[in-house]
């Protein structure tokens, strides 16, 4: 069975580490502020202006003032600290963030990410996501394998508007963990009860498959 979106966000927090400084980008990213391991320390960034962020509220427990980069109410760990965009963004360009969660349209075989237009229809737009693709020293994709229409979103080139070029270093799917290589695409694991055929059947790029693939351990 495919992941959900939380089962995604499950799986891209065994990416953290002790004392990262993380962005999460809008949808899906957003999301695994909820499932950081117990013990780990990881100091959440959204450039809006927060070093803290925490799990989202529960109903009725929500500040209208406490929001992330997407509009969504959100909460503060201890210690955390509300800053202006402009600092905000120097953390970013200085390079001081460990790793970027990002959603996507798409994504080449070449690490080449498209993430804020569809052309012809509304979007949120860039945010900070150019920033971030230029200076983190890490970006993993969080995102659906295939679009509404059953069409692949791992392609050997983008057709849509780029974000970045190169940027991307690993994907996470409903289907698969695919890391970007010199030589493409290759398969990582999969998810729970999918098959590797049906992952190449869904990936418009070649895939590269080495040996037995594991299913994730959600």
């Amino acid at each position: 069975m495919a992941l959900d979106k939380n089962g995604i966000a499950k799986r891209i927090a065994q990416e953290l580490k002790d004392g990262f400084y993380v962005n999460l980008g809008i949808g899906i990213p957003t999301l695994v502020a909820n499932y950081i391991p117990d013990g780990m320390e990881v100091i959440l960034q959204s450039e809006n202006g927060l070093l803290g962020i925490g799990p989202f509220p529960f109903e009725g427990e929500e500040d209208p003032d406490l929001i992330n980069a997407g509009k969504q109410t959100i909460t503060y760990t201890k210690g955390a600290a509300f800053f202006d965009s402009s600092t905000s963004f120097a953390m970013i360009r200085g390079g001081h963030v460990d790793l970027t969660v990002l959603g996507a349209f798409e994504v080449s075989e070449r690490g080449d990410l498209s993430s804020w237009k569809i052309p012809g229809k509304m979007v949120k737009g860039m945010g900070g996501a150019m920033d971030l693709v230029a200076s983190a020293k890490n970006i993993i994709v969080a995102m659906t394998h295939t679009d509404p229409k059953g069409n692949s979103k791992l392609l050997p080139s983008c057709t849509l508007p780029l974000t970045g070029i190169g940027c991307v270093k690993r994907i996470v799917t409903d289907l698969a963990v695919v890391d970007v290589t010199s030589n493409g695409f290759r398969l990582l694991e999969r998810a729970p009860g999918v098959s590797v055929d049906e992952i190449i059947s869904k990936t418009a790029a070649p895939l590269i498959v080495e040996g037995e693939v594991p299913e994730m351990r959600l």
